[in-house]
């Protein structure tokens, strides 16, 4: 069974698929036209050469008619074309058209026109016109099998595009693969020294060795905790699609303190002013660890791109999560780009870019809308709204 392709390997072969058939199709149509056109003309002459041998035909009759010494003419009549007679100066004489056409002006597109000259202008003719009814039936089979061979051809290169798009991806999968092995050996060997870190703080904490003025051993855990967030968050990139989630009903006022409480040494590193308005029993049915997640990520961004001295406010209603912060921002234009996967728009800050990836994946899985507003050098908000 063959590997599912990611979002940005479909993207990549549906792109080279574009306009790998786009391109061939345009080749294709114009040589088709051509050679359409070619054909057309052949069949046509082809048809010509009819009203050729009917027009010597009824010359001989007309030179035969004007050596005659019968009294009645009978003009010559033919079940193939029409035809008609016309002196020097192109006057109508005779002929077998229902309503005889001009001589200068016989454009229908639907029949062939030959004229041809008669000498020594035998019954008074100088000029012989004929005319035939197009046969349309070669001409339309000529379409039907460029059309089914233009079918045909859009198939075979289709799946065969196809083929060249898979092979055209299959360097970016291995480079992908290797990547996720990589993050997934890191992670699982960042996965004991973090915990033993977190346990021995814990410990001394539990131990009432109080460390609230030690800073080396505040920095610490506040870098402990950052690496803990940082395993949780690869270990959810790589397990997502086979996460087994257990949804029940969980208390965001509650989350929201709980996490306030994880972040409180980031806080006071910066000096951040909190500001948070969270009304009570706002309930979500979920799985307790995407939201951590969603909560995590936001205010981990928002104390991270702020500014020291500067403001986080956290507001918690019934219908949506809002973090605000007073940092860097973000250009308009950049917006939509920093909710992929290992993007950043501000590097000087570090980070692997997977932040808002990880909020944006838990937010459709949720079916929640996230909006994201900011201003460069005054601000950001990230509001995620849910259907109630």
């Amino acid at each position: 069974m063959g590997i599912a392709l990611l979002g940005s390997e479909k993207k990549s072969l549906y792109r080279f698929l574009a306009i790998y058939l786009l391109s061939t199709f345009a080749l294709f149509s114009l040589a088709a036209w051509i050679f359409f056109i070619s054909s057309k003309q052949h069949l046509l002459e082809q048809q010509s050469a009819v009203l050729k041998y009917e027009a010597q035909q009824i010359k001989s009759a007309i030179r035969m008619l004007h050596k005659s010494n019968k009294a009645e003419l009978l003009y010559p009549q033919s079940d193939i074309v029409k035809s008609a007679m016309y002196d020097l100066d192109g006057s109508y004489i005779f002929g077998t058209f229902q309503t005889p056409p001009s001589l200068e002006r016989h454009h229908d597109k639907s029949k062939l026109y030959l004229e041809v000259k008669v000498e020594p202008y035998y019954l008074g003719a100088a000029h012989l016109l004929l005319a035939k009814d197009i046969d349309k039936e070669p001409i339309q089979n000529l379409k039907k099998k460029i059309i089914l061979f233009m079918l045909g051809a859009g198939v075979f290169f289709a799946l065969l595009g196809y083929f060249l798009g898979k092979l055209f991806v299959a360097p970016m999968r291995d480079s992908l693969e290797q990547l996720n092995h990589f993050i997934q050996d890191t992670t699982h060997e960042l996965n004991t020294p973090i915990s033993t870190i977190l346990t021995n703080v814990e410990m001394i904490e539990a131990l009432g060795k109080h460390h609230d003025n030690n800073a080396e051993l505040k920095r610490i855990e506040i870098a402990s905790k950052t690496l803990s967030r940082i395993y949780d968050d690869l270990t959810y990139l790589n397990l997502n699609h086979d996460y087994h989630r257990e949804v029940v009903s969980v208390d965001l006022e509650a989350l929201v303190a709980e996490r306030l409480v994880y972040f409180d040494g980031m806080i006071k590193t910066k000096n951040l002013q909190l500001v948070c308005y969270c009304e009570e029993k706002v309930l979500l049915q979920m799985d307790k660890n995407d939201a951590i997640r969603l909560v995590d990520n936001l205010i981990s961004n928002a104390i991270k791109y702020n500014k020291k001295e500067g403001l986080l406010e956290i507001s918690l209603t019934n219908e949506y999560l809002s973090v605000k912060d007073t940092g860097v921002g973000i250009k308009t234009s950049e917006i939509a780009l920093i909710q992929k996967r290992f993007k950043r728009a501000n590097k000087s800050e570090g980070g692997f870019g997977i932040g808002l990836d990880i909020v944006n994946q838990v937010v459709k899985n949720y079916s929640f809308e996230l909006e994201i507003s900011s201003q460069v050098h005054a601000g950001t908000e990230v509001i995620i709204r849910w259907k109630k």
